[in-house]
């Protein structure tokens, strides 16, 4: 079942309200990557990105429901590859199977380390993540998502799409990261997409390509769609596209 933004926001709230009332939370430092989308085309190559900042918390070893649990959430915009007349490939800010993949890929790429234990000698997951967590920030390294799903951490590229119309977001499409000619024409075709550790600000300027995405990024594509619409227009929401930070 698909998750509004605001839901998203309401849970990922919830959660946090779980870690502080436990006492036993622990809220790591905010990091920023750019995610980069690359496309050959007859006439070149193609480059889009974007500066997603993520925010984490770890929740303690005493914390209920779940000890250890990391909490994150994403603040940033989609990859917009300008193809020229051929249109604009857009980069989601979620992957087909996980709406909140932005905020757990690099997370999801962390070097592994060493399981701590706690003073009776038991498995102490709230420190291992917190010593991933850590791993992940020193790890600069640039890194090629895979094609495909990978794991239940869904280490996956995000979601591709475009517009027949980009000022109509109803004409949203899927596009096939193995067939971006079906979409954008012959020799089109996806070369890379990838992650990367930065300091650089978190991107902006793609409400200058999608007029419409609102402040608020809760609505789907298509608001009036009918309860049993399962269909793009209708899944997709504002906050797969941008997700602005509170001030």
């Amino acid at each position: 079942m698909r998750i509004s933004g605001g839901l998203r926001g309401v849970m990922t709230l919830m959660a946090g309200l779980v870690v502080l009332l436990s006492g036993c939370g622990t809220a790591l430092p905010d990091y920023r990557y750019r995610l980069t989308v690359e496309v050959e085309t007859p006439e070149g190559l193609r480059t889009g990105s974007s500066v997603i900042e993520v925010s984490t918390a770890i929740a303690g070893k005493y914390s209920i429901p779940t000890p250890g649990h990391v909490s994150a959430r994403a603040w940033g915009e989609a990859v917009a590859v300008d193809l020229g007349k051929r249109g604009v490939l857009f980069g989601l800010l979620r992957s087909d199977e996980n709406i909140d993949w932005a905020a757990g890929v690099m997370f999801g790429f962390a070097p592994d380390v060493p399981m701590p234990r706690d003073a009776d000698g038991k498995f102490d997951s709230a420190a291992y993540f917190r010593d991933r967590y850590m791993a992940m920030l020193e790890n600069r390294r640039l890194i090629v998502l895979p094609e495909r799903f990978k794991s239940s951490e869904g280490l996956a590229r995000p979601m591709l799409v475009r517009f027949r119309d980009i000022t109509d977001p109803k004409t949203v499409e899927r596009v096939d990261p193995d067939d971006l000619a079906a979409s954008f024409g012959e020799g089109v075709k996806l070369r890379r997409v990838t992650v990367q550790l930065t300091d650089d600000p978190v991107t902006k300027g793609i409400k200058k390509r999608l007029g419409w995405l609102g402040e608020y990024p809760e609505p789907s594509l298509d608001p009036s769609h009918s309860p049993s619409d399962w269909s793009l227009p209708a899944t997709l929401h504002h906050g797969d596209f941008l997700i602005g930070k509170p001030q």
